[in-house]
């Protein structure tokens, strides 16, 4: 009886787990339905790890027993604590590293989990085919705990070696749009800094000494500068202030600056957040383009600065970005650079039925976080599902041709580390052709 009840209680268990953190961060149902089969699945490993530690001496078994449900105890406890404390109110560096040490535990332990199951089948199908019993599933199950260590390690160095490792990428743009009295205007790009997940302050003070260090003429921000509410900004703003460019700084939102990603006490204090972004930024002195545009000019010549809310393809991110909008009085003719959060919308709508932007800039991505960029070699987590997850991307239409630039990210969101994708800064160096 023992045996079908503790699982019927786990599971029921892992329903309401799912249903509180449904409630508690709406827009993340997709990555809790991961998260309930991947507890269901550690119960299943659970039955396998008991058999190999059964026999060992009772502390050790204990212990090991302990360290295997540390991360789902954990996980319940502070779903519990959270009832207590909201999540946003948690402190922003407990916050990311708790977040983050349960994340990479269970994508470590899902290495095992996959090989135990795989194994067990194939084991299965011999010893029926061949009457063969498989003795070497022990052996395959210890080898996969390892792999899955090891990939834990490499996780926990993204944290704490590689998160603020920033890299500039130069990127020389030429075209025949752009003026003469443009050539060499520098353009400073950086994009989703996430500051609800962003652990150390010096390190930003780092970022703003990079960016002026650049010498730009422009500075544009491509969104998610929070990532749960405003408030995550309010200590920073010093930082920011020191940004500093002749032709300004420009902004637009992302998909997490609207805080939809939290639940709110009302929906007067989600408009509220939203009030409070305008005057983050009002007291930043940076223009916050929201479907609208801006003329730079330098002597008798001019570009456009275009900046859109967000929109993306897929349903669950907003879809605000409004481009006949922001072109409103624009003239079609001159060179037009569009701040664009999230990169799908120059994929779905500026490459096929605006070809007259010419420069499109987002972000978004972090470059998936985890991945390899080496040279010729340039793979991403986001490689089989997000074509646009990094770099500069260009497409012709009707004669015309339009960019696409997808800067990788200063901050991070879930895991607070990077493995292989670097945080960047991207600068843009504008040439005309003749």
């Amino acid at each position: 009886m023992r045996k079908i009840i503790l699982p019927a209680l786990f599971l029921l268990g892992i329903l309401a787990l799912i249903l509180i953190l449904t409630s508690f961060f709406p827009k993340y149902l997709g990555g809790l339905i991961f998260l309930a089969i991947f507890l269901i699945g550690d119960l299943a490993l659970w039955l396998s790890v008991r058999k190999w530690i059964k026999h060992r001496a009772a502390p050790l078994k204990l212990l090991l027993a302990a360290l295997y449900w540390l991360p789902a105890v954990s996980l319940f406890g502070l779903v519990i604590f959270g009832f207590i404390v909201p999540f946003i109110f948690w402190n922003v560096t407990v916050k990311a590293i708790l977040m983050s040490l349960l994340m990479m535990t269970i994508v470590a332990k899902m290495i095992p989990l996959a090989v135990s199951l795989i194994s067990r089948l194939a084991g299965l199908i011999i010893s029926r085919l061949f009457k063969v019993k498989a003795t070497w599933l022990r052996w395959v199950d210890l080898s996969a705990w390892i792999i899955g260590g090891m990939f834990w390690i490499l996780l926990l160095l993204g944290m704490i070696t590689w998160v603020y490792d920033f890299k500039v990428t130069t990127v020389d743009f030429s075209s025949r749009k752009i003026p003469g009295s443009f050539s060499n205007f520098r353009i400073v790009q950086f994009s989703d800094v996430h500051l609800g997940n962003w652990t150390c302050r010096e390190k930003l003070a780092e970022v703003v000494d990079r960016i002026n260090a650049l010498k730009p003429d422009l500075i544009v921000f491509t969104g998610d500068m929070f990532t749960f509410s405003t408030a995550e900004g309010r200590d920073f703003i010093p930082y920011f202030k020191k940004l500093h460019a002749p032709s300004g700084v420009f902004a637009i939102m992302g998909n997490h600056d609207y805080g939809d990603y939290v639940k709110w006490e009302s929906s007067l204090a989600k408009h509220q957040n939203l009030e409070d972004l305008r005057t983050f930024y009002s007291e930043l002195g940076w223009k916050l383009l929201l479907n609208k545009s801006a003329v730079i000019r330098s002597g008798s010549d001019s570009i456009t600065i275009i900046g859109v809310e967000n929109w993306g393809a897929t349903r669950r991110f907003q879809r605000y970005g409004d481009i006949v909008r922001a072109e409103k009085g624009i003239s079609k003719s001159g060179f037009k650079v569009l701040l664009s959060h999230d990169p799908s919308y120059w994929d779905s709508i500026i490459s096929k039925k605006h070809p007259e932007i010419d420069l499109t800039l987002s972000g978004h991505t972090h470059g998936g976080q985890f991945g390899i960029e080496s040279g010729a070699l340039r793979w991403s987590i986001l490689s089989s599902s997000n074509h646009f997850w990094g770099g500069l991307y260009t497409r012709n239409k009707d004669g015309l041709s339009s960019a696409l630039y997808v800067n990788r990210g200063l901050g991070t969101v879930g895991y607070a580390g990077r493995v292989g994708i670097k945080p960047e800064i991207t600068l843009i160096i504008l040439h005309p052709l003749h």
